[in-house]
């Protein structure tokens, strides 16, 4: 997958827009895995459904984190989910920073900048 992947594929005259994604935490495609999420893209947003892990898998930062920077290089602005915490139904709302490729002339990387998370308040 390159670094910002397009949403969608021009083959002669049709497009193939990308509008749900499947994802599956594990080592290697085809094993079995200890967890599931769908995704559904609309417009500039998406909502991760049916997240499910193993009872002895928690959903972990790094996991979390695995999640922003898919919906970063789909280029969404935000992506939505609802867990269970407390036995209360949470339903929460993430904003995506946009990356910025920025290239360096004087070499062969390029530099990704993503807006700040940050926000002062008075």
């Amino acid at each position: 997958m390159n670094d910002k992947s397009p949403r969608y594929i021009k083959i002669d005259d049709w497009y193939f827009e990308i509008k749900m994604v499947r994802a599956l935490k594990v080592d290697k495609y085809g094993e079995p895995y200890s967890a599931i999420a769908n995704c559904n893209i609309n417009g500039d947003a998406m909502y991760i459904d049916g997240l499910l892990t193993k009872k002895e898998e928690d959903f972990t930062k790094q996991d979390f984190m695995t999640f922003y920077k898919f919906s970063q290089r789909l280029g969404v602005s935000e992506f939505s989910y609802q867990r269970y915490q407390d036995g209360k139904s949470v339903h929460k709302t993430v904003k995506t920073p946009k990356i910025t490729n920025i290239n360096d002339e004087s070499s062969q990387e390029s530099v990704f900048v993503t807006e700040s998370l940050i926000r002062l308040v008075k």
